[in-house]
């Protein structure tokens, strides 16, 4: 995959004609306008789906089979070509699928269009999902689906470019200067040192560990045009004008994963979606995920996932419930985890994951000092032109791009209310 993976591995591969999936009858899997809910045995329950490829598709289908054959109910998972698209149509419609995944960038625009039933208070245990994924997929102080995965990001290493510049695992940066020094040396022989795509997916972690970030933790009013925000950037422009740093378009790479892979850099800021595609399509590179180093205000992430969405118009909302305690459970994470490499967004799940996959401890860790997404609804406009401001960052000022941020955002939050 390539840039794609930007959030959390959510890349779609493979597509379903849009009036297959707008068009089915309540019998064929998508449910209906109707208020009149389904109980027993014998429901027909859709699923639609954004896959990262047959895997996870197999994955997927192998799980619903499981949870049907102890029910009597049957599941229809349908595979997006573009899931937002479809989504928004069939909404618009009147006719969604039962369940889905929502990513994190529309889930704010479901919740307020009355689109998504919020079944969190019928999930007992769902203090045992992370407290940041929850508050990402929380609407009006009540968690309304269930995180389907976690991901964090972390610096991954080329340990042979590493030991070629003399470094040593003593030298493995835990600050901002380290990280800096070490770029450094790692630029040469036409290898830049650090590599990362120039979006606020990859680059907010550093504003994080500055102490800063684009909202406050309510989400009601914008933090963009802080001391904090504009420390990072002009971090991160310092290595870009030094040349030890260079964004992925500049390395002839679609994303950090395959700068890594093709030798182009030492160092890259991903997520644990690294690990299934360098295993895949790189296979021969040798390297080591670490935390990200810690910056002025300490240690700091990102955090992403999809939830299982459930339809406010779905006949099968008790069903789907169940359904989807089933994927989540802690055994199904597990089973996702080792079929497409997914980690668990369950505390209990992680930390059997952290034991059977021990080099991806950086990413399990960081779960206790991540940030989770910004999900308000209509934002994503906003960070769109946030990372378009971004790829300009070398020659531009981190003060203008942030004060756009901040002005954009404000009337995306006065917009929302």
């Amino acid at each position: 995959m390539a840039t794609s993976r930007t959030l959390a591995a959510a890349a779609v591969c493979a597509a379903v004609a849009l009036g297959a999936v707008t068009g089915c009858s309540s019998s064929g899997g998508f449910g209906d306008s109707t208020a009149r809910q389904d109980s027993g045995g014998n429901q027909s329950l859709t699923l639609l789906i954004a896959t990262s490829g047959e895997a996870e598709t197999a994955a997927v289908k192998a799980a619903t089979a499981a949870w049907a054959g102890k029910t009597g109910n049957t599941v229809t998972v349908q595979i997006a070509g573009d899931i937002n698209q479809q989504l928004g149509q069939a909404f618009a419609g009147g006719n969604p699928p039962d369940l889905f995944y929502v990513n994190s960038d529309q889930f704010a625009n479901y919740a307020k269009g009355g689109s998504l039933y919020a079944y969190g208070d019928r999930i007992p245990d769902a203090a045992d999902f992370s407290a940041q994924l929850r508050q990402a997929f929380s609407y009006d102080g009540k968690l309304t689906c269930l995180p389907k995965d976690s991901s964090t990001l972390g610096l991954a290493v080329n340990t042979a470019m590493w030991q070629q510049a003399g470094l040593t695992e003593a030298d493995y940066p835990t600050t901002w200067q380290q990280l800096a020094d070490d770029a450094g040396k790692l630029t040469r022989n036409g290898v830049t040192g650090l590599v990362t795509a120039p979006d606020y997916q990859r680059l907010g972690a550093l504003m994080k560990e500055a102490g800063g970030w684009v909202t406050n933790p309510e989400q009601t009013a914008m933090t963009a045009d802080s001391p904090a925000n504009k420390q990072a950037l002009e971090y991160v422009q310092t290595m870009l004008k030094a040349g030890s740093a260079k964004y992925v378009s500049e390395v002839d790479a679609g994303w950090g994963g395959e700068a890594l892979g093709k030798g182009r850099a030492a160092m890259t800021i991903e997520g644990n979606w690294l690990k299934g595609a360098m295993a895949k399509d790189y296979p021969d590179v040798r390297y080591k995920v670490l935390p990200l180093p810690a910056g002025p205000a300490g240690q700091g992430t990102l955090a992403f996932s999809n939830c299982w969405g459930i339809a406010a118009k779905s006949r099968h909302q008790a069903a789907g419930v169940d359904l989807v305690k089933h994927l989540t459970s802690a055994d199904q994470q597990l089973e996702f985890a080792k079929a497409f490499g997914v980690m668990p967004s369950r505390i209990s799940a992680l930390a059997t994951y952290a034991e059977k996959y021990p080099e991806s401890k950086a990413w399990v860790d960081g779960i206790t000092h991540s940030q989770p997404p910004v999900t308000i609804p209509g934002f994503t406009k906003v960070l769109t032109q946030f990372n378009t401001d971004l790829q300009s960052l070398r020659t531009g000022d981190p003060a203008t791009v942030l004060a756009a941020l901040q002005r954009n955002g404000e009337q995306a939050i006065k917009n929302a209310e």
